[in-house]
């Protein structure tokens, strides 16, 4: 099997296991190939994976079986994420650099979870999920209008209107309980997630208490311009950033080696910290 074969394979098996369908439109898109090289693809997958999928004459897509098992993918939720939010896919380039990476812990993630989530996601619809968190350990209904997924360093998110607290929040993933009822359609969008829409711009600095050599080295390190590291990020995500600086903004480290970098701008996006 070559590497072109295989690869659309694994996006077969990435759409139907997360998404819960996948048609030839799907491959299309991601391979600018024909749609009769596709059809040709999902055949010759379902040929060497019998009653793995079931097409759907209603919605034109194969869906998992009851039986269906992945072969090709990681069964780690970070693997469709990170394709489902790429502006561009990797998949198909003609250059493989080694690398490798920190080996982190999976969040064990339900597929079925999922199929429910993006579904909500993209016909805009609420969902009665069950949640936990330290706070409230046992199970807790919520209802949820999710607009958006995010990253945040180790862990995945679900960005949502919540109707018990009456406003916008993150929801870790991994803490979804069961599999959530899909409810009617709403009128929560995401449009008018104020937080989500609206930039600012975190400003980063060397600690001060650094030597004038050590300074910049950390300047080199981050490239910044007249001592200054400037990102602009969603004002949601302004405090998973800052801890994924690992700059403490409640108290310098004693050892400023250790510190390294300051928040320079802390009363002007205090507002987003939490």
């Amino acid at each position: 099997m070559n590497t072109s074969e295989q690869q659309r394979y694994w996006l077969i098996e990435l759409l139907a296991w997360w998404e819960g369908r996948v048609n030839t439109s799907d491959l299309v898109r991601e391979f600018h190939i024909s749609r009769q090289s596709a059809s040709k693809s999902i055949n010759h997958y379902l040929a060497l994976n019998p009653d793995s999928l079931i097409y759907n004459t209603h919605l034109k897509a194969y869906q998992p079986s009851n039986t269906f098992q992945p072969h090709y993918l990681k069964n780690d939720v970070a693997e469709y994420l990170e394709w489902a939010t790429r502006h561009t896919s990797p998949l198909g380039l003609n250059v493989h650099l080694s690398y490798d990476a920190v080996p982190l812990p999976p969040r064990h993630i339900q597929p079925e979870m999922m199929r429910q989530l993006v579904q909500a996601i993209r016909e805009h619809r609420a969902l009665e999920v069950d949640y936990v968190s330290l706070t409230h350990p046992d199970r807790e209904g919520r209802i949820l209008v999710p607009h958006s997924f995010v990253k945040t360093g180790l862990r995945w998110h679900l960005r949502a209107w919540c109707e018990k607290s009456q406003e916008y929040r993150d929801f870790v993933l991994s803490r979804f309980r069961g599999i959530p009822d899909l409810e009617q359609v709403s009128d929560k969008t995401g449009e008018d997630d104020h937080a989500w829409h609206t930039l600012a711009e975190v400003i980063f600095a060397p600690d001060q208490r650094l030597t004038p050599a050590q300074k910049e080295v950390i300047e080199t390190d981050y490239q910044m311009q007249n001592g200054e590291l400037r990102i602009t990020t969603r004002a949601c995500l302004i405090q998973y950033l800052i801890q994924e600086m690992q700059v403490n903004t409640k108290m310098l480290d004693p050892d400023p080696k250790a510190q390294q970098l300051v928040l320079v701008n802390k009363d002007d996006i205090s507002e987003w910290l939490f």
